[in-house]
């Protein structure tokens, strides 16, 4: 009989510490993630991270590298994803969007979409600059006020919830003082009279980003596009251009989910 993670604790504790263990391993790039690290990202004790991951691997949730013991996510996802993409996934509609904003701006362009409390990125399109920021990749997740994508679509959602992330999510311990409750407000603030995002290498010094956010048929801000590059790129007399250019490109993929 095939084991299970129940040892590890109460039903919805061990459905808690599963997923965290699965996004944890989603968003690493490609190579995956050793025990100790996803314990460490997951703040899980080594051995309960390591027997959840015996279970997942046996349910084919995630596959373990013999040689290098580091955990990737396994192909029974795989196939679950697949049919969830039917319903959820908008990369196919994005992507035409994604390659004319790196065209038009030179930047990396990203499409992420809110998960709860965090973003995901989902897509992404290089620009032809040269030189890159290579903070976001597919797959990377942020707390939402984290990054341009993130702040845009936090700015975006309604006071009340705006104002009970922010009391009950302290981001300062993981991102810094820059992340604090007050100066996220103060964004948000800045971010409604502008219409987009600017992240003034928050996250990596001398990377930049900005982000507008995308709307579902009920005009919630459900995903946000972006753009990234080294911080010489996002002078102020070219932010605006920029500003504008995201605006309409957002604008435009809301139109077509709207259809």
């Amino acid at each position: 009989m095939p084991a299970t993670p129940r040892a590890a604790g109460p039903g919805p504790n061990v459905i808690g510490r599963a997923s965290a263990l699965l996004r944890a391993i989603g968003s690493r790039e490609s190579g995956g993630a050793t025990t100790s690290d996803l314990a460490r990202a997951t703040h899980l004790a080594r051995p309960t991270a390591h027997r959840l991951l015996t279970a997942l691997a046996e349910e084919g949730l995630v596959d373990r590298d013999v040689r290098s013991g580091a955990w990737s996510l396994g192909p029974e996802l795989y196939l679950l994803g697949a049919m969830a993409a039917e319903r959820y996934d908008i990369t196919s509609v994005a992507q035409p969007i994604l390659r004319d904003l790196a065209r038009e701006t030179g930047e990396s362009a990203f499409l992420s979409a809110r998960r709860g409390d965090e973003t995901v990125c989902l897509a992404a399109e290089e620009g032809h600059f040269p030189l890159r920021s290579h903070v976001l990749h597919v797959g990377i997740r942020f707390p939402l006020g984290v990054a341009s994508a993130g702040m845009v679509i936090l700015a975006n959602l309604g006071e009340r919830e705006i104002a009970d992330y922010l009391a009950r999510v302290d981001l300062t311990p993981r991102w810094g003082p820059q992340h604090a409750s007050a100066a996220i407000a103060d964004r948000v603030a800045q971010i409604r009279l502008s219409g987009y995002a600017v992240n003034p290498g928050l996250l990596v010094e001398g990377s930049w980003g900005m982000g507008a956010a995308v709307f579902d048929t009920r005009g919630e801000p459900d995903w946000a596009l972006s753009i990234t590059g080294v911080e010489s790129r996002f002078r102020p007399e070219r932010r605006s251009g920029l500003g504008e250019t995201l605006l309409a490109h957002a604008h435009r993929l809301t139109q077509l989910l709207r259809r």
